[in-house]
């Protein structure tokens, strides 16, 4: 299916591992003009030869950090006329209500609402003077089903959530949609760290970490981040833009709910 978006400039931030990556390829492949950020130059640059090699794309590096408002800066000066935005931030470290104090807080807020927010606040305006725009937010599956140790992400992400929403309902009249990508077990480098921390509390070695996650899947296995980032790559085409305000689970079928 040609998705109708070859030539569209994708702005995807913490774009240099993981579901980004795989999302920042996905749209490469389809053809747009792909804007990749990471802090780290090393990493920007092993990420654009990744894709370059899968694609035959040379994407824009913009080395930033998107928690300050210096590399919100950047990332909108290097494509302040995006037609598509990848929201994507690492979530905080699970924990404790004992664990998390103001400046823990704090920090969740900025990385994983404020930051897409901001950004959303920036690029938005001109999407929809241009009658074409796809928002993405990266979110998580605990937004539908929190948890006590992830409380942190959780609570974030849910107001990014209950924002996209918001600028939904005005933004669909001009082709703009605002979707989220809600994953849960997808064999990234966050999921590896999870598998790791595993490891170390229950005093067991990896292959049986792994084991026990999957087997909490329905799909008895981890989801792939190139499975990820093609539910993402449609949810930017032509044909979604009757699609918009949804939150779109990448669970192997795991959600236990109806809604």
């Amino acid at each position: 299916m040609d998705l109708g978006i070859q030539g569209k400039k994708a702005l995807l931030a913490a774009s240099t591992s993981g579901l980004g990556l795989a999302c920042a390829t996905a749209l490469a492949r389809e053809g747009c003009i792909v804007y990749i950020n990471g802090r780290d130059a090393e990493r920007l640059n092993t990420a654009q030869q990744h894709i370059a090699h899968a694609t035959g794309v040379q994407a824009i590096l913009v080395q930033a950090d998107i928690n300050t408002p210096e590399g919100r800066e950047a990332l909108i000066q290097a494509c302040p006329d995006a037609d598509i935005l990848i929201n994507n931030n690492a979530g905080p470290p699970p924990g404790t209500l004992a664990d998390w104090d103001h400046a823990a807080w704090i920090s969740a807020l900025e990385a994983n609402l404020l930051a897409p927010v901001l950004l959303i606040r920036a690029l938005l305006p001109g999407m929809r003077s241009r009658r074409f725009g796809r928002i993405v937010n990266i979110t998580s599956a605990m937004v539908k089903s929190p948890r006590a140790a992830m409380s942190l992400s959780t609570t974030a992400r849910t107001g990014l959530t209950a924002f996209s929403k918001a600028m939904s309902f005005e933004a669909a009249a001009d082709n703009v949609t605002l979707n989220n990508l809600l994953p849960e077990r997808i064999d990234t480098p966050r999921q590896a760290f999870m598998a790791q921390k595993m490891v170390k509390e229950q005093g067991i070695d990896l292959a049986e970490a792994r084991r026990r996650i999957t087997q909490t899947l329905a799909a008895k296995r981890f989801g792939t981040p190139q499975e990820f980032a093609d539910a993402c790559a449609f949810l930017c085409s032509a044909q979604a833009g009757f699609i918009s305000g949804q939150n779109l689970q990448l669970d192997g079928g795991s959600y236990p709910g109806l809604i």
